[in-house]
Order: C-alpha cells, then sequence, then structure tokens
C-alpha cells in the first residue's frame, strides 16, 4: 500500500472532518431546543386560547400556536354585533388588527415581528379602506401580504386576517 500524504489528500481529509463536525454542530443545537421546548409542551408546540391560557381537547380551533420561535394566528374577523347598515371595512379592519396585534403578543411577538400576513376581503373593493386602516399598524415597515376577495366569510365579517409573526420577547 501506498500512503502519500499530500496537500490534496490532506486537504480532502480536513474538509470532511469539518464537514461532519458543522453537520453534528448543526443538528445538535436543533435537538437541544426540540428537547426544551418539550418539556413545557408536547412535541414543541404551545396551544393558546385567546386569553394566552392552554387549550383543551375540546378546542377545535386554537387562535395562538407557536412552535420553534414562530406565532401562528388563526383567521380574525370582526364579526361585529352592530346594525349591518353600520357596518364600514375600515372598522372591521380595526377591529380585526386589534385582535391580531393582541394574539400576536400573547404568543411572545410585536407587530413587528410579523412576517406575513393574509387578508381576506368580500369585496376586493374594499382594499383601499382596509389598506389605509392596516397601514396605521406597521409604522416602520410592514410585513409581506396576500390579499385576496372571497365570496363570504364567517360571521358576516368584512374582513378576515390570519398572520405569522417571530417571537421576540423571552
Amino acid at each position: 500500500m501506498n500512503f502519500t500524504f499530500t496537500r490534496r489528500t490532506f486537504g480532502a481529509r480536513f474538509a470532511s472532518l469539518f464537514s461532519a463536525l458543522g453537520v453534528t454542530a448543526a443538528v445538535l443545537p436543533n435537538r437541544a431546543l426540540a428537547q426544551g421546548s418539550a418539556a413545557q409542551d408536547a412535541g414543541g408546540i404551545r396551544k393558546l386560547n385567546s386569553e394566552g391560557k392552554p387549550g383543551s381537547e375540546k378546542d377545535v380551533i386554537m387562535p395562538v400556536i407557536i412552535h420553534r420561535g414562530l406565532i401562528y394566528v388563526s383567521g380574525q374577523g370582526a364579526h361585529d354585533s352592530r346594525d349591518s347598515k353600520e357596518w364600514t371595512i375600515e372598522s372591521h379592519t380595526t377591529m380585526v388588527m386589534d385582535k391580531i396585534k393582541k394574539h400576536v403578543e400573547i404568543g411572545g411577538g410585536t407587530m413587528d415581528s410579523i412576517l406575513q400576513l393574509n387578508v381576506f376581503l368580500v369585496k376586493i373593493e374594499h382594499w383601499d379602506g382596509m389598506h389605509k386602516v392596516f397601514a396605521t399598524y406597521f409604522p416602520h415597515g410592514g410585513p409581506a401580504r396576500t390579499t385576496v376577495a372571497v365570496a363570504a366569510l364567517p360571521g358576516d365579517s368584512l374582513v378576515e386576517i390570519n398572520c405569522i409573526a417571530a417571537v421576540t420577547a423571552k
């Protein structure tokens, strides 16, 4: 057997050693995070109700889910109890955005930590009114956003919004 030691063989062996160490270092922190979160909740997933308390098995939809540093807020609608003649897209958007803010904060985030929102409007003509109110909630620049018109929304809301945010509070 010929064991010649060249710079090329040394480099290849050295690179494979660092590659193996890099993979190990990348996997271990994720395992540690998953184990630490699992100690709090099964699978590292926290499901919270609108008061910020853990949900029960009877809850079909949870408004706030926290997993791996992200906050998922389910669709929030206005569900306005006033006479429908008094409804405006501006008032419904304000109601919904206040709910989004509350739920993101329950999850440990802020309005600035929202990464993406999906907006559902019953009429695309409502876009301007919704956008004017929406912009007031993001004075430092808004998140990625998708806005679509749909046939109808639960509770006769004029707008529904869901979002994903980053956890910022420890």
